[in-house]
């Protein structure tokens, strides 16, 4: 009798236990929830008491409904989260080495002076290492900036990447960025390709002594043209490495390295990060058409060299996950802090989250880090969209060589601006437009149209990115995403109503989590002001029962031990809540207004790309744990007045209780106000102890005072006036 032989997984899922704990709470909080908003009603319909306590009141239902809103959304994360391996070690036995099916690596940079060129360009030399096929692998670099500094800083990392890539095989170098690499070698350190980029960066222009070839220069005469600037220029498309023709030191093939910049008209919208990528997805198209697809920040270098083989153990042909659109890697950051103090790790929403969306329908697009199958952005899995050129068909097979004048040509048409007029790019191909966070907006649209999707957490972080070092670029990050978030909130295809019909109530509600993310804004503004307010007037507004405090350790118990179980510790969970609160009351409050304003066609800011240049002062004190202010950005002054006026009542509670008696009545609002200090003593630091050029603006601190003093007065007039 002949026996067959199972072959070795490639993969494996595991429930985590803590879904079953994560239901009965649920069930237990939801009852909780509902008698205190049954409290509020009752409260509201026999309410016999001052303007002041009535409005108060109507704000805490408010707030608190909202609240219980997002709680419940919150809820499809912990439903049923799942722990994924993969085992890229038994790969060989399911798939040769040579049939490894081709990857285009998608990294997009907008501005030098803000994404500094020789960061993109360790970028993709990082990933130009990984342990695969050289043959196999193409880096397309889209500038969206137009910057002959970017082009310069990859026509020598083309250079470099001929040492680079021999020296990491040879040596098994797993950290594949070169500045990774080098900061822990120092005796190994080479610093040529650094010099020239930064010393051209810093000039503004390339110096003739840089320039070693009449192809070279030829390359770079393209942005002298007087009517080349960053807005408005013809698409420049430069193969910078040729695989089929380029060779390292030892005489193996390079990698493809393709510079993008597509054409730009002031005219003409261009759809910000959306449509830099969907022309990417066309300019590759015609050269190298590959299968799978990454799509790579400009500051999130690659950290393994395995990851490219972890994700074929999903998407191989017999990996058993034929509709799975997308493997999706946690973004992992390098110079954190002890404490986090910014929460720029994002524990929820790159790993906490994703792991229980895993065990549903899969995560959520993050931006980064993500492999697709190129085959998603051609319609659902069952209704596949024929694009209006055939050589955009995923299927198709590019028969000519890169860099041959016919494929060069329709590259060129591909990037033109104009290309996408009256054609379904942005709508029903491609990375879709409609919000300003295109990542979340295009994953949320593919799950909806059918794909599932993975997420990948090995051991070792798959790619580490950079961190904003100062308050105001993360808080600036955020509010961005917020205005996104919303336009996808009020939109047709929101997650309450489209994506309910689309993908069932647990992803709806995962997708609408984020969606509303910015309406966080209000509880937390009420919670910040109206009970302290109500303090200093004397007025007591919460009930002498316990139902406050099994919602409130309730909610913050388990929200810690989330954070905890992701590789978190309790220091940096303090961050995070804290900074949870300093967004409610700033980015998410700010991107609300801005985003109200552009709906009523009132002007607006434009899109600003997060600032990824390191400052030597700033830098120090974010290793100190202290937090930069620096700017008088009007985030500041909600934060500061919030700061002032907790501070004031917390004091001005305990000498009313003192003086009159009846703690039990004020503990509430004693122990929020006390909370409300406790989190804002870096904002007294900053307003009162430092004298760095990071402590808070004293324009700022003077305009808060004066803000909380005009808003006591209203509060306390209108007491009298009753």
């Amino acid at each position: 009798m002949k026996t067959t032989t199972t072959p070795p997984p490639l993969h494996s899922q595991r429930p985590l236990r803590r879904r079953h704990f994560n239901r009965l709470f649920a069930a237990a909080y939801t009852a909780a929830i509902l008698s205190l908003l049954y409290h509020h009603t009752l409260t509201l319909l026999h309410s016999t008491t001052t303007t002041v306590s009535l409005s108060v009141s109507l704000l805490l239902f408010l707030a608190n409904a909202i609240l219980a809103y997002m709680w419940s959304t919150a809820q499809s994360f912990r439903m049923n989260p799942v722990h994924r391996r993969s085992f890229p070690e038994n790969l060989q036995n399911s798939l040769r080495r040579k049939d490894f099916p081709a990857v285009d690596i998608f990294i997009c940079t907008a501005d030098p002076h803000k994404e500094p060129p020789v960061g993109v360009a360790n970028t993709a030399l990082s990933v130009m290492a990984y342990d695969y096929p050289t043959e196999k692998l193409s880096v397309y670099v889209s500038d969206d900036g137009g910057s002959e500094l970017t082009a310069f800083a990859f026509m020598e990392a083309a250079k470099f990447g001929k040492v680079w890539l021999p020296f990491c095989r040879e040596n098994d170098v797993t950290d594949t960025c070169p500045d990774a690499y080098f900061a822990s070698n120092y005796a190994l350190t080479d610093k040529s390709l650094e010099i020239k980029v930064e010393n051209s960066v810093e000039k503004g222009k390339i110096s003739e002594e840089y320039i070693k070839s009449e192809e070279e220069r030829q390359i770079l005469s393209q942005y002298c043209n007087k009517d080349f600037n960053p807005q408005s220029h013809p698409s420049v498309i430069q193969v910078l490495l040729n695989s089929s023709k380029d060779k390292d030191i030892t005489g193996e093939c390079m990698p493809n390295l393709v510079y993008v910049s597509r054409e730009k008209r002031k005219t003409s919208p261009h759809h910000f990060k959306a449509g830099a990528l969907n022309a990417l997805l066309r300019v590759s198209a015609s050269m190298t058409n590959s299968p799978i697809i990454l799509t790579l920040d400009c500051d999130m270098y690659s950290n393994d060299p395995l990851t490219v083989q972890r994700v074929l153990c999903y998407l191989a042909v017999n990996s058993g996950n034929p509709n799975c659109g997308y493997i999706q890697f946690p973004q992992r950051y390098h110079g954190l802090n002890k404490s986090d103090i910014y929460a720029s790790e994002h524990k929820r929403l790159f790993l906490a989250n994703p792991i229980g969306m895993d065990g549903l329908n899969g995560p959520n697009y993050v931006g980064t880090g993500c492999f697709f199958r190129r085959r998603v952005f051609f319609g659902g899995p069952f209704s596949y969209i024929d694009p209006e050129n055939r050589d955009l068909d995923p299927n198709h097979i590019v028969d000519k060589p890169i860099n041959s004048k016919e494929v060069l040509g329709l590259a060129h048409h591909f990037a033109s601006c104009n290309y996408e007029n009256q054609t379904n790019w942005g709508s029903k191909l491609g990375f879709r437009y409609g919000s300003l966070v295109e990542d979340y907006y295009t994953g949320y649209r593919l799950q909806c149209e059918g794909w599932r999707s993975v997420f990948c957490d090995p051991k070792r972080p798959a790619f580490l990115g950079d961190v904003p070092i100062s308050l105001n670029d993360v808080l600036s990050q955020t509010k961005r995403w917020s205005i996104g978030l919303l336009e996808v909130s009020f939109s047709k295809y929101s997650p309450i109503t489209f994506g309910v019909k689309a993908m069932g109530i647990l992803m709806a509600q995962a997708y609408a989590h984020y969606a509303f993310w910015p309406v966080w804004s209000i509880p937390i503004t009420i919670y910040a002001f109206a009970p302290s307010l109500a303090l200093l007037l004397g007025i007591p507004i919460f009930p002498k029962f316990s139902l406050y405090a099994f919602l409130f350790l309730g909610a913050y118990v388990q929200d810690c031990l989330d954070f905890i179980s992701a590789r978190g510790t309790f220091q940096r969970w303090w961050s995070d809540q804290r900074l949870w609160l300093i967004r409610g009351l700033s980015s998410f409050l700010f991107g609300s207004i801005e985003y109200t304003s552009k709906r009523l066609g009132m002007a607006t800011h434009g899109f600003n790309v997060t600032s990824k240049v390191m400052d030597n002062e700033q830098s120090k004190r974010y290793n100190q744990g202290m937090f930069e202010f620096g700017v008088a950005s009007p985030m500041f002054v909600p934060l500061a007045m919030a700061a002032i006026l907790n501070l004031a009542a917390f004091l001005g509670g305990f000498v009313l209780v003192l003086k009159e008696g009846g703690f039990d009545r004020f503990f509430m609002q004693i122990f929020i106000a006390g909370f409300g200090v406790l989190n804002s003593l870096p904002f007294y630091e900053a307003m009162v102890l430092r004298s760095d050029k990071g402590k808070m603006p004293m324009k700022t601190t003077i305009t808060s005072i004066l803000l909380v003093g005009i808003l006591y007065g209203i509060c306390l007039l209108c007491t009298i006036v009753k």
